[in-house]
């Protein structure tokens, strides 16, 4: 799981919750190559954290076989995407492959596309596969090259991790309209403290015929999304948003996010300051933070393609 936050003035404001966030084993390398200056910058830097990530994501796998399968242990774990080699984050995939062989695991990277549903098992190249490692941004296995893999989820033939399931409980971002709804929360007995933690949620509203016009007129202080979107594609500022966009938003899911800006550094690009947006990602499991991460961007929405952009530490004050 992936959990994101901006860190507006008053407090942290969890802006996301994603179920297949990139960039954990890329960031578990980069804190693991952090050198801290002096012994007081140690603890700041959160070194246990990259020490600790190993173990945790090699109990995770073995929790998600034990959830769906009870016991022994997968054979062969498919990291499963379209066209893998031309994916932006494919250097985690092998980062990912070498982790599980590293735990005694024959892992494959698969295009999806590739995949069979025979006889009663999920197979790649001939090789039946037990796990499978989801990185696709096809949530719900709707597209017709996912047939295969969605076939085998259904019919409980392979493990899949995560999957439809997990994504609409947790990462379909219309649950943060209800997570925001503190009234609704509390007619459904939330305690008080969580509710207090769920403050941290920006206001969310579902785009809908109903609310479509007072949206249009609150726009400059909204932010809107696609309910299953993911890596900020198809999201609009609404301070910037035209009628053409609006037309396409009202036409397709999307929920309409109170705009909590992001907090800002300041880098070196090319031997000048440069100023850069943050976000915070927490990577977690089981209600287990393995791993805390910093994403540097330019832009209305999260971009590493620009100078100075990317993935960065997080020193802890």
């Amino acid at each position: 799981m992936g959990y994101d936050f901006h860190l507006a003035q008053d407090r942290p404001r969890l802006i996301e919750i994603n179920t297949n966030a990139a960039g954990a084993f890329l960031n578990a390398l980069l804190a693991r190559a952090q050198h801290a200056c002096c012994k007081e910058m140690l603890a700041g830097l959160r070194r246990s954290d990259a020490r600790d990530f190993d173990a945790a994501v090699a109990r995770m796998f073995a929790s998600e076989w034990q959830l769906q399968r009870n016991d022994g242990t997968p054979r062969r774990i498919a990291i499963v995407d379209d066209c893998p080699q031309e994916q932006y984050f494919y250097p985690e995939f092998l980062l990912a492959q070498r982790f599980l062989a590293k735990h005694g695991l024959e892992a494959l990277i698969a295009d999806a596309g590739e995949l069979r549903f025979e006889c009663g098992a999920l197979l790649f190249q001939g090789r039946t596969i037990d796990l499978v490692y989801n990185r696709l941004t096809d949530f719900a296995l709707e597209r017709p090259e996912h047939a295969a893999l969605r076939a085998a989820y259904r019919a409980d033939a392979v493990v899949v991790t995560p999957n439809p399931h997990v994504h609409a409980l947790f990462a379909d971002k219309r649950n943060l309209a209800l997570l925001s709804d503190a009234t609704l929360l509390a007619s459904w007995g939330i305690c008080a403290q969580t509710l207090a933690d769920l403050s941290a949620v920006p206001r969310t509203l579902s785009v809908a015929p109903a609310n479509a016009e007072e949206l249009w007129r609150e726009r400059r202080k909204l932010f809107f999304k696609p309910a299953a979107g993911y890596g900020s594609k198809a999201v609009y500022r609404g301070d910037r948003m035209t009628r053409r966009v609006w037309g396409e938003i009202q036409r397709g899911h999307y929920v309409a996010q109170e705009y909590a800006a992001p907090s800002e550094r300041v880098i070196d690009v090319d031997g000048a300051p440069a100023v850069r947006k943050t976000d915070l990602r927490l990577y977690v499991y089981d209600g287990e933070i393995l791993l805390t991460a910093a994403r540097l961007y330019q832009g209305q929405a999260t971009n590493f393609r620009m100078p100075g952009s990317g993935f960065a530490p997080v020193f802890v004050i």
